[in-house]
C-alpha cells in the first residue's frame, strides 16, 4: 500500500515536474518540443516494455488488426487523440496558457464520470451527482462571462475522456496499447522537429537543449512507470482519489510561472474546485467501506 502511494504522487510530482520544465526547452516551440518528447520517450517506453514483459501484448494487438483491419483505424484514432494532448501539455505553458489546461485536468474526473454513466451505464452516488451540478454551476458561469470555456480546458476535459472510452472499446488500454500509440506518432514527431525551420540548428546552438531533451523524454517514461506501478499496487478506489494530485500540482505550476485566477475568473475556479473537494470526499467515503466490507 505504501509503495502505491509513493508511486502515485511521484507521477505526479513528475508530470508537474514537466510542465514546469516545457519554458526551459525554449526557443524551441511547442511542436518542435512535441517532437523531441515522442523520440525521447519511445525508447524508455520500449525499455520499460520489455523489463516489464509486456511484449505479447502488443504482438496480440497487431494480431487482432490482421483479423480485424478496422482495429487498425482505431489505433491510429487513438495515437492521433494522444498526440493532441502530448502536444498540448508542453506548448500551453510556453503561450500562457497553462491555467486553462489546467482547468481541463480538474474537468477530467467528473467528464469521466458523467461518460461512465451515460456510456458504460455506471451507477453515480448522491455525492457524484452533486459535484457534477456544482461543476456545471463554474462551466455556466464562464460561458456567460467569456462566451464559452478556453478551448484548451474543452480540449483536454472532452479530448482525454474520448481517448479513454476508445482505448477501453478497442481493448488496448495497458502498456502494449500506449508503447503502439507512441510509435504510431514517431512519424509525426520526426516531422515537426525537421520541418522547415528545423530544430536540428536551434539544438546545435543551444548546449542546454541537448540535455533537456533527454531529461525529458526521461521524465515522461518514468512518471508513466510509476503511474502504472500505482494501478497495479492500489485499490482502484484509492488510486482514482489520488489522480487529483496531478491537477494541483498544475494549476500550482501555472501559479509559478507567472499566470494568476482574476477575481472574475474565481466563481468559475471555486465551484470546479468544490466539486474535485466532493468527489475526493466520495471517493476517501468509499474506500473506507470497502475497507469495513
Amino acid at each position: 500500500m505504501i509503495k502505491g502511494l509513493l508511486a502515485s504522487i511521484a507521477a505526479s510530482v513528475l508530470f508537474g515536474a514537466m510542465y514546469y520544465l516545457a519554458p526551459l526547452l525554449a526557443p524551441l516551440d511547442g511542436e518542435q518540443i512535441f517532437g523531441w518528447r515522442v523520440l525521447g520517450t519511445l525508447p524508455c517506453t520500449t525499455a520499460l516494455l520489455l523489463g516489464l514483459g509486456q511484449w505479447p501484448r502488443v504482438r496480440l494487438l497487431l494480431l487482432r488488426v490482421r483479423r480485424q483491419p478496422w482495429l487498425g483505424l482505431g489505433l491510429l484514432a487513438s495515437a492521433a487523440l494522444l498526440g493532441v494532448q502530448l502536444w498540448l501539455f508542453l506548448w500551453a505553458p510556453l503561450q500562457g496558457r497553462a491555467l486553462p489546461v489546467s482547468l481541463g485536468y480538474f474537468l477530467l474526473p467528473l467528464v469521466m464520470v458523467l461518460a461512465g454513466r451515460w456510456l458504460f451505464a455506471e451507477r453515480l452516488s448522491p455525492l457524484q451527482w452533486l459535484a457534477s451540478a456544482v461543476a456545471a454551476i463554474g462551466v455556466g458561469h464562464e460561458v456567460l462571462r467569456a462566451g464559452g470555456m478556453a478551448w484548451e480546458t474543452w480540449l483536454v476535459a472532452l479530448g482525454y475522456t474520448v481517448y479513454f472510452v476508445l482505448r477501453r472499446h478497442l481493448r488496448s488500454d495497458n502498456l502494449g496499447g500506449h508503447w503502439l500509440d507512441m510509435l504510431l506518432l514517431l512519424p509525426a514527431a520526426l516531422w515537426f522537429m525537421l520541418r522547415a525551420p528545423s530544430s536540428l540548428p536551434l539544438m546545435s546552438g543551444h548546449a542546454h537543449l541537448w540535455a533537456m531533451v533527454p531529461l525529458l523524454g526521461l521524465v515522461s517514461a518514468v512518471a508513466l512507470a510509476l503511474y502504472m506501478a500505482a494501478a497495479r499496487w492500489l485499490p482502484l478506489a484509492l488510486f482514482g482519489l489520488l489522480s487529483y494530485v496531478e491537477p494541483v500540482l498544475l494549476a500550482l505550476v501555472a501559479l509559478l510561472l507567472g499566470e494568476a485566477i482574476g477575481p472574475q475568473q474565481w466563481p468559475t475556479y471555486g465551484p470546479i474546485f468544490l466539486a474535485v473537494g466532493l468527489l475526493v470526499l466520495d471517493g476517501a467515503r468509499q474506500l473506507r467501506r470497502s475497507r469495513q466490507a
